[in-house]
């Protein structure tokens, strides 16, 4: 009988201590998601030159074709040069 006991004692507390084990790795993931999130997102990566003058080059031909109203194209010039 106190073998029984025993095992049953001593399958409580690994039972515990697992419990106790997973708590603290939800804790720990926890951190990292709050961590991940109260940081800004990363700024876009700033076009290359000449990718940015062929982007201009056609919106000012599109602004010239008629395809783009003169506040469409003021507004697309703003947004490529940020």
């Amino acid at each position: 009988m106190a073998q029984k006991q025993g095992a049953q004692q001593q399958a409580a507390a690994s039972e515990a201590a697992a419990k106790q084990a997973q708590a603290a790795e939800m804790a720990a993931m926890q951190a990292q998601v709050n961590a991940m999130q109260a940081q800004p997102p990363a700024a876009p990566a700033a076009a290359p030159a000449g990718d940015l003058m062929a982007q201009l080059q056609q919106l000012a031909s599109m602004h010239q074709a008629g395809i783009l109203s003169e506040a469409e194209f003021t507004a697309a010039k703003a947004k490529l040069l940020g």
